[in-house]
């Protein structure tokens, strides 16, 4: 039996399929928007990383005040195990004006005292210590090096400790900063690339002739939806093995839950992208928009930073914004190693996001 020819015209007219392959295209033929997707997060992944990256001790500068005591002091500095300390000596009123200058945060002052020499207890080192309290790198080299100058004397330490320093993956800046730019990388695709790229074919009068198409208005927002899955894909792929290779940060989870939370994660902000793009008619107003939603997040959803700094009047707040519990899952899952069921409060949250920003876009969305 022969199909007609409605009927084999009704088989190649798909709209969505075409409306992807279009929005595919469209963007492929875009050498700026490529970068910001895909070359954007791993240039912020290079230098994130290099700046907060594993550094070596810090030295402490330390100016030692001239007198009979100071070569020796400057010697046991010099002799640390841990070589923490550069000491120099210098009368009184240049370490005065070098600590007051910056260029040292301690002076010591070295000085002798015989009063226990009467009792038959013998001389007795003393020492005096110009730091300045306003500044922490001050008081704590006042701390390390009045710590190794009572060792030098004799002190014993009341009670026995036990140091051991963890330097492993998982627990460095990086490893916190990856599963923060997948949240944001994932933010700006949703609003960026659905929102801002409806309103430019607003502009451009594309969606009036969508209009006059035996189209429906869900074939057309859910296509920009899914263009931006198939975006999102080598997007994360790239930033996480860049991530592996350059910095070595692993996944402790199970990648299944981190692909299940990112996909979850594209699809709630391409419903808020798509809910903002729906009435706004101009570059400025969805642009304008888009900054109003997607600068607290970035302030307070944790991306370089806990979120758990802020104080608890605020959390609430910072709670319910979707790039809050979508960071937050994604570094329970990639560096404790939990289990997507234990993200499920997350995950509600997040496909709340998404399914209402979409009922309310499909409903309040117009062509022109």
């Amino acid at each position: 039996m022969n199909d007609t020819p409605s009927q084999v015209s009704a088989r190649r007219y798909w709209p969505l399929g075409q409306l992807v392959l279009a929005r595919l295209r469209e963007f492929w033929r875009e050498p700026e928007a490529v970068f910001w997707v895909y070359g954007f997060p791993v240039l912020m992944t290079v230098v994130l990383g290099i700046a907060f990256r594993n550094k070596p001790v810090e030295r402490v500068h330390v100016d030692v005040a001239e007198g009979p005591g100071a070569p020796s002091v400057k010697e046991m500095l010099k002799n640390d195990k841990e070589e923490r300390f550069e000491a120099e000596i210098h009368d009184v009123d240049s370490c005065r004006q070098r600590l007051r200058t910056g260029k040292v945060e301690l002076v010591v002052v070295p000085a002798s005292s015989a009063e226990g020499s009467s009792t038959g207890k013998g001389s007795q080192r003393r020492y005096e210590y110009l730091f300045v309290p306003g500044r922490p790198e001050s008081r704590l080299a006042r701390s390390e090096v009045d710590s190794l100058l009572q060792d030098k004397a004799g002190r014993k330490d009341a009670a026995e400790v036990k140091e051991e320093k963890v330097d492993e993956p998982g627990g460095r800046y990086i490893d916190f900063l990856v599963p923060g730019l997948l949240g944001m990388g994932l933010m700006g695709g949703g609003l960026w690339g659905v929102g801002f790229v409806t309103v430019d074919m607003r502009i451009r009068k594309l969606l009036k002739r969508f209009l006059a198409t035996p189209m429906r208005r869900a074939d057309f927002l859910a296509a920009l939806m899914i263009s931006r899955l198939i975006f999102m894909v080598p997007e994360v792929l790239i930033l996480l093995v860049f991530a592996r290779l350059a910095f070595g940060v692993t996944i402790a989870g199970s990648l299944v839950a981190v692909v299940v939370l990112i996909l979850l994660g594209a699809v709630s902000f391409a419903g808020i992208g798509l809910l903002v793009a729906s009435r706004a008619r101009t570059i400025e107003a969805v642009s304008g928009l888009m900054n109003l939603i997607m600068l607290p997040m970035w302030l307070f959803s944790g991306v370089f930073f806990s979120s758990e700094r802020f104080p608890d009047w605020l959390q609430g707040f910072i709670w319910v914004l979707p790039l809050t519990p979508l960071n937050n899952a994604l570094r329970a899952v990639m560096l404790d190693g939990m289990s997507l069921a234990s993200q499920w409060a997350e995950m509600a949250l997040l496909a709340g996001w998404g399914l209402v920003t979409f009922v309310l876009a499909l409903r309040w969305f117009r062509w022109r």
